[in-house]
Parts: C-alpha cells; structure tokens; sequence
C-alpha cells in the first residue's frame, strides 16, 4: 500500500513508514556512548525510504552550529546531546529528540515526518526529552536547559 508516495508496510500493531538502517541507530548511539558527536541530523531520504544520517556535529560544537544546520524549509529529525550544570551545581548531561518541522516546510515532508517520528523515535534508546518545532523558539537553547533541569 502506498501513502504519500510512500510504501506501507503492516507489520505488529501498527504500520512501519519507514526503514531505520543499523547505521543511522549507531550514529546515534557513538553519541550516546562514546561522546564522539554533539548532535545528529536525520532526514528520510525519499528514494530509499530510510532514515539516514544528514551531519554529525563534532563535540566541540555549539548549539547555534546545530541549529545553523537545520534548513529553513525542510523537516528533519535530530538528536542534541546537551551538557549544563544543574541548580544544584552539578555537571549533567541529557539527550533531546528533536523532530524539526518548520511552517515553510511541504505539507507532504510535514506529514511524513510527522507519522514515522514516533517509530523512528522509539529506534533511539536513551533520549530523554521530546522537543516537537515548528519555529527556532520553540527550540531555543534556554528551553532545553530548562526541560533538562526539571529532572
């Protein structure tokens, strides 16, 4: 069955829209684990119907440098490994998923990340936080910082 040019596969309880290769799942777990990226962007390739792995952000880089990657115009899903010192003065570090759906965006990219991103997000084990932007505000940097602290 096809959805928005997308096939549909039935499998379990509920429909998979699209294929998450080991790749794209180690890229984010060498985040996880291994501290080796600060973030991950995601897009869903459309030829193959995979979520797959758009930039790594090195660990030294900033969170403007993330959200400079992210366009302007398209969705994305990413992942943001944030480090802050919590209002009890302690280092801590907590891992946002971030499923980027920004208004100039197509209503089909909209609508097609916005079905797979919960089977896509269930694929990443260890995130934390669930950020749903559609505007840089939503995702601003104070925001995180203060979701991360309410833990």
């Amino acid at each position: 069955m096809e959805f928005l040019g997308f096939t549909l596969m039935v499998g379990g309880n509920s429909p998979a829209w699209i294929d998450v290769p080991e790749r794209s799942k180690s890229a984010f777990m060498e985040l996880k684990r291994r501290k080796v990226h600060r973030y991950v962007i995601f897009k869903i390739d459309d030829i193959t119907e995979e979520v797959v792995v758009e930039k790594t952000g090195a660990p030294g880089e900033s969170y403007d440098d993330f959200t400079a990657s992210l366009p302007v115009d398209d969705c994305r899903y990413a992942v943001y490994d944030l480090d802050f010192v919590s209002d009890d003065n302690c280092h801590k570090s907590k891992i946002f998923f971030i499923s980027w759906s920004p208004d100039d965006s197509r209503i089909r990219a909209k609508t097609i990340y916005a079905v797979s991103r919960n089977q896509f997000r269930h694929e990443l084990d260890g995130v934390h936080f669930e950020i749903q932007a559609t505007d840089p505000d939503d995702m601003d940097l104070e925001v995180l910082r203060v979701r991360a602290n309410r833990t």
